[in-house]
């Protein structure tokens, strides 16, 4: 069946610019008349949205989105969703996966929680992922080559982003990986029923189209020295990836039946892990931790189990017996623990909710403390204690309670508590902490030419990982046209450019220097905008948020399974928006920080003074400007701009 991925009762909008309680007047003339002159007039500031703030991959979420809305039209002949790709597709070339997998920083930072709800950004990109694939839109390949060549090592998602993202640029590009398959941990690290394998296939060949090489089943220090990378390719990028899992750091973990998340996660995907024992415990609290449980549910137990055909013994890669495959499966007891309380897990919301549904347990406020084994040596049971933690100045602080010690029995305990980096071969690179140091542009310390991203850097998101490649391709461009290094911009990600649309108009435009007062005259200035998308992120604070109504957020549907329905039951559960859903939500973006033509400051203002911009002259994101000579500074508009694009900021 299919149910919303929360349930959410509607309410009326109650947004006041003034509370209960508000009662001191504040005398605006102070502020407003000095002698005879206007003492502040409006300014047009462009500032980034906190989605975008908070995207890792740096979208310019605003801009796909005012094109699905019909804010922003595309050219002639183009249809408005590939254009709304192609606009997604500068920064991530994996719309339709992350769209399904992305826990969405970009709907935590959204203005419009402070109205309703937040803008579904991730419904829309998965709606426009899966439209290029279905309507096969592929990635312009470059006029020109550079001739420079390029070795990329590592196909996972930092990897495949550099590579994109290089491509693009001319420049020829070779794809290292040692596995038979691209993706890293977007194959091997999250089943497939989150990201069906054919959406993903699509996706990696699409950017492979572009004209990049690969090498699969190339181990670099193995099967290709470090010496010879450096030989053949004027740049290097590394992106390993942190795929070897973290074992328990408890007594008794060596047990051969306690097993690390990776490791279990690629058994899986792999297609060796068939089934797992009757009582499973997973250690974790993250993403990784609920794949592992929603897996175990999903592949559950068989009775009389061959010892060869035991589950460890397919994770270190040995095949079950056909035996094995063609016994009825029963359900597997699953219990997931974490040292959080549930509530504050790091794993998203709704991922928790379906684990939960399908009939996991999850256990919060507990640490492991041993792995209780039998004669045999296997685990039979997880020790774990009741526990308080919290973040102490960056650092994890954990607090035992005695007394509260009990034993979880299990026939399979996997650690899902973090990853690592295998640096075999690539010893040089290590920092000694399992890392790779690099400066804000990802280049790695005192080797010029060789730049790094993901994880190596820092485990975080799949989307962090993408964004890294992007930026480290900037450099690499850079480095190999013997071009300096450039300060990245405190807010580093893909906005609105205003000249680009001025061109693409045919409008002429000029530089304009202190001082401003005056040049509302010229006709070939943007004399009152200032773009601050890379240092200033917009709070709702400075939005006029009364102009949005209460509007309900179109929802995914997703297939909700019960603990039986959950069994054997691989098939993905997120349903795509329909198109008209999919516009629907976009236009409940509001425009944060850029002029959506609303038309309040024009038909509010007392004097006159803004007007719209003549259609020849105007553009998006450009609807509106001011006669200073009418204007009084009395910042109406301002108070009146749903999207905090004007701002009191000029005049004496």
């Amino acid at each position: 069946m299919s149910t919303p991925i929360e349930s959410v009762t509607a309410k009326p909008l109650n947004f006041r610019r003034y509370k209960d309680g508000d009662n001191k007047v504040r005398s605006f003339q102070k502020d407003i008349f000095d002698a005879g002159h206007s003492h502040k007039c409006p300014t047009y500031i462009q500032s980034t949205p906190p989605c975008q703030g908070s995207c890792p991959a740096g979208e310019d979420i605003r801009g796909y989105l005012n094109i699905v809305r019909g804010i922003e039209k595309p050219p002639t002949s183009m249809p408005w969703q590939e254009y709304a790709f192609r606009r997604l597709t500068e920064a991530n070339p994996f719309p339709s996966v992350m769209g399904r997998v992305c826990p969405a920083p970009c709907e935590s930072g959204c203005n419009r929680n402070q109205v309703e709800d937040f803008v579904g950004i991730n419904s829309v990109e998965h709606f426009l992922g899966d439209y290029a694939i279905k309507n096969q839109l592929a990635f312009p390949k470059p006029t020109v080559q550079t001739g420079k060549t390029v070795a990329v090592i590592g196909g996972g998602p930092a990897g495949l982003s550099t590579a994109y993202q290089l491509a693009l640029r001319g420049h020829d590009v070779t794809l290292f990986d040692e596995r038979a398959e691209l993706g890293g941990m977007m194959r091997y690290g999250i089943p497939g029923f989150r990201t069906p394998r054919d959406i993903l296939d699509a996706e990696i060949q699409r950017i492979l189209d572009l004209g990049i090489k690969t090498r699969l089943n190339c181990r670099i220090g193995t099967d290709i020295s470090m010496m010879q990378i450096r030989a053949e390719y004027d740049a290097v990028f590394l992106g390993l990836g942190a795929q070897a899992g973290r074992a328990l750091p408890v007594e008794g973990a060596e047990a051969p039946n306690c097993v690390t998340a990776t490791s279990f996660l690629k058994a899986f995907n792999d297609g060796r892990l068939r089934h797992v024992g009757k009582r499973v415990v997973v250690v974790g609290g993250g993403d990784t931790s609920i794949d592992v449980a929603t897996v175990a549910r999903r592949l559950g137990h068989i009775d009389k189990i061959h010892e060869s055909d035991r589950p460890e013994h397919a994770i270190t890669g040995h095949v079950a017996h056909d035996v094995a495959e063609a016994s009825v499966r029963q359900g597997a007891e699953v219990t997931l623990t974490t040292i959080f309380d549930v509530d504050k897990m790091q794993a998203t919301r709704h991922e928790v909710e379906h684990a939960l549904s399908e009939g996991i347990t999850i256990r919060g406020g507990m640490a492991p403390l041993a792995v209780i084994r039998g004669e045999d040596g296997r685990a039979i049971a997880l020790r774990i204690v009741r526990c308080e933690a919290k973040i102490v100045g960056g650092r994890l602080d954990i607090k035992t309670i005695e007394g509260t010690e009990e034993d979880i029995p299990a026939d399979l305990i996997v650690s899902a508590i973090g990853q690592a980096v295998d640096f075999t071969g690539l010893d040089e690179f290590n920092n000694g902490k399992g890392a790779v140091n690099s400066d804000k542009n990802y280049q790695v310390q005192g080797q010029p030419g060789f730049f790094v991203g993901g994880d190596v850097v820092r485990p975080h998101l799949l989307t962090t990982a993408i964004g890294h490649g992007a930026i480290a391709a900037d450099g690499i461009d850079r480095f190999l046209q013997s071009e300096a290094l450039e300060k990245r911009p405190k807010i580093d990600v893909h906005t609105f450019d205003l000249k680009r649309k001025m061109i693409e108009k045919g409008l002429a435009f000029s530089e304009v220097h202190e001082p401003i007062r005056g040049t509302d005259k010229s006709t070939a200035a943007i004399h009152n905008f200032d773009n601050r998308s890379d240092r200033y992120v917009i709070s709702h604070k400075e939005l006029f948020l009364g102009h949005f109504p209460f509007v309900p957020r179109n929802r995914r549907g997703i297939v909700s399974l019960t603990s039986e329905q959950a069994l054997n039951n691989f098939e993905e559960r997120l349903q795509p928006l329909l198109e008209a859903q999919a516009v629907a939500e976009a236009k409940r973006c509001m425009s944060c920080g850029q002029c959506f033509e609303c038309d309040n400051c024009v038909v509010y203002c007392p004097q006159v003074a803004v007007f719209k911009v003549p259609k020849s002259k105007s553009t998006i994101g450009r609807y509106v400007d001011t006669d200073y000579s009418k204007c009084i500074g009395c910042h109406i508009c301002a108070d009146v701009c749903p999207t905090g694009y004007i701002q009191m900021g000029l005049g004496d």
